[in-house]
């Protein structure tokens, strides 16, 4: 290798190469990265490597949650790359979510070496282990330079990260890489180094989880004590890890005979692949009825995914302390913040599902239990008083606007749901459908930051149309988000329910003391914004639904087609809040009338 400034050119470059060869061979498909000049050895090696799709993006925010959309709609790591200082401080947040939410990210920060630290050198601040605990490994790499073996150093780190990406729980991975100057490469280039093998890299090249399956001897366990529970019941929360997940889900529950009371980010809400199980779909509305919630209680729980999204439903699994929750938890996470769990099983839950129904099976099936058929009334019950009384409103408010998106979907297409009142309100509103639907959401630290961003990585990782459910507030933090809108070729719709700040506030006791706490200011923080040049700084679609047929047309009109398009739906917050009221009072009162 040469000696001086054209050796440090060509030990950065070879370096650089042969580290993205090995994640490209790791399962690594696409980059995201910002403009900077540390990161130079990096951007000049990723540019001539084929098989590598860079999205090139303004800020270092944005950019983090666009890969973790797009790491989460593919099930493959992705790689991030920024320059030196505050810009891998901007990839926090979403590494954060990365963490909580399992979704494997690579995080490649380009750093000053060593003699350029803790002297004062601009743009230099502590990159070593800047993420802390939100992250499954960190590797700080050796400063590129003449004389080391730098294409063996480079693959094995880049093995070691996918590896530590893709363990037993998924999440991010950060790599810390130093370069000296020069930073960009020889003019007349080293040759790219050789792909190196399969053995050479130990790559991931088919990513799979890694939850062991159940023994013999559990199955019979679980079985036998699913078989003797008169009151079971399957919840499940958030969680989108196997396809498989849903027929798995339903086999079980009609061999018990159990109602599954189901998210819309469950992925069971939706398709056909729970046959005729029960599953309900408004358990949030009727299970605030004290009085009905109280007489139904289960005596077991198995839960799926996440920490379920609605307090209605966590309090009601967790009313009685003899109720037995049984938690299937195949990351090692534990999803128990009550501490209520009495099993938890590090298992697959796709194929320990469809092992325990088959056991159940051969017991002999078993018929609806009186607890599913109560639900599933209950479900029936609350899902026609909605409907009646959103039918009868001339008011669009987001209970309608939920149930309208909900209609427009064509099968196959995807749904992402903000924080705060959207995935609530989709928890709430969104009714049982046939269509198979894909659901994303950030429920891993439940923020409202990066939900365009993460949102366009998701759609840009398919071909599905996707339909983004958003707040404005969410809108609003991220709409810097909307750059990477500008090469988009996929099809993705913004609806935007916009009260004029977070309405979220006006649901919890805080706002009960009004302005004696500047509660509007303070809480709500209304802005009265206009979002319209938002889509024209972007040179987006945009449209202004104000009635459920605008809505209609305006939906029909978009999803599918090729682009970005913003459908905002202005909200009046106090109408809002009684309509969900006056609703949940509507559905208690149907449940006493004929459920007495």
């Amino acid at each position: 290798m040469a000696d001086g400034e054209s050796g440090l050119r060509e030990a950065n470059f070879v370096f650089a190469s042969a580290l993205l060869e090995g994640l490209v061979s790791g399962g690594v498909d696409t980059m995201c990265l910002c403009p900077g000049s540390r990161s130079t050895p990096l951007v000049a090696a990723a540019a001539r490597l084929p098989g590598l799709r860079i999205r090139s993006h303004l800020d270092e925010r944005s950019a983090a949650f666009f890969a973790l959309g797009v790491a989460r709609a593919s099930r493959r790591p992705v790689a991030i790359v920024c320059t030196s200082g505050t810009a891998a401080a901007n990839f926090l947040p979403a590494v954060v979510e990365a963490n909580h939410a399992r979704v494997p990210l690579l995080v490649l920060s380009a750093d000053r070496p060593a003699e350029l630290r803790d002297c004062g050198a601009g743009q230099t601040i502590d990159q070593v282990r800047l993420y802390g605990s939100n992250v499954r490994a960190f590797f700080e790499a050796p400063t590129p330079s003449p004389g080391l073996e730098l294409e063996r150093l480079a693959r094995s780190l880049a093995s070691r990260a996918v590896r530590a990406a893709l363990g037993r729980a998924w999440g991010p991975v950060h790599l810390n890489l130093p370069f000296r100057e020069p930073l960009e490469p020889p003019l007349e280039s080293a040759s790219l180094p050789q792909r190196p093998s399969s053995r050479a890299i130990e790559a991931v090249i088919a990513p799979t989880r890694h939850a062991e399956g159940a023994s013999a001897e559990a199955v019979d366990r679980m079985a036998r004590r699913f078989s003797d529970a008169e009151r079971g019941v399957i919840v499940a929360g958030p969680i989108d890890r196997d396809p498989e997940l849903a027929a798995s889900v339903g086999r079980l529950a009609r061999s018990l005979g159990w109602p599954i009371l189901a998210e819309p980010i469950s992925q069971l809400r939706a398709g056909e692949a729970l046959g005729d199980a029960v599953v309900t779909a408004h358990h949030d509305a009727f299970l605030r009825d004290a009085a009905f919630a109280a007489t139904k209680r289960p005596d077991l729980a198995l839960r799926i995914g996440d920490t379920p999204t609605g307090k209605p439903l966590r309090r009601w699994l967790e009313a009685d302390p003899e109720t037995e929750i049984w938690l299937i938890d195949p990351d090692g996470v534990g999803h128990d913040p009550s501490r209520r769990a009495s099993a938890i099983l590090s298992l697959e839950p796709a194929p320990l599902c469809a092992a325990v129904a088959s056991k159940i099976e051969a017991i002999g099936p078993r018929a609806p239990s009186a607890l599913a058929r109560a639900l599933g009334r209950a479900d029936s019950i609350a899902a026609r008083v909605i409907e009646s009384r959103l039918d009868a409103s001339e008011t669009l408010l987001t209970p309608a606007a939920v149930r309208e998106v909900a209609a427009s979907l064509p099968d196959a297409a995807s749904v992402f749901l903000s924080n705060s009142m959207p995935v609530r309100d989709a928890d709430t509103f969104w009714p049982v459908r046939p269509r198979s639907l894909r659901f994303f959401a950030n429920r891993g630290a439940n923020g409202i930051d990066g939900i365009v961003s993460t949102a366009l990585g998701v759609a840009s990782a398919g071909t599905a149309p996707l339909v983004l459910v958003s707040g404005d507030l969410a809108f609003l933090h991220d709409v810097g988000g909307l750059f990477a809108a500008r090469d988009f070729e996929g099809s993705c719709t913004i609806v935007v329910l916009n009260d004029d700040g977070g309405g979220i506030f006006s649901f919890l006791p805080i706002a009960e003391h009004g302005e004696s706490v500047r509660f509007r200011e303070l809480f709500r923080l209304e802005h009265g914004i206009d979002l319209a040049p938002a889509a024209a700084l972007y040179g987006l679609g945009f449209e202004r639904a104000r009635t459920r047929a605008e809505l209609h047309a305006a939906l029909g009109k978009s999803i599918g087609a090729r682009g970005v398009r913003i459908i905002e739906v202005p909200i009046d917050p106090a109408e809002n809040l009684e309509q969900h009221r006056e609703l949940w009072r509507a559905v208690s009162a149907a449940l006493r009338a004929e459920m007495p």
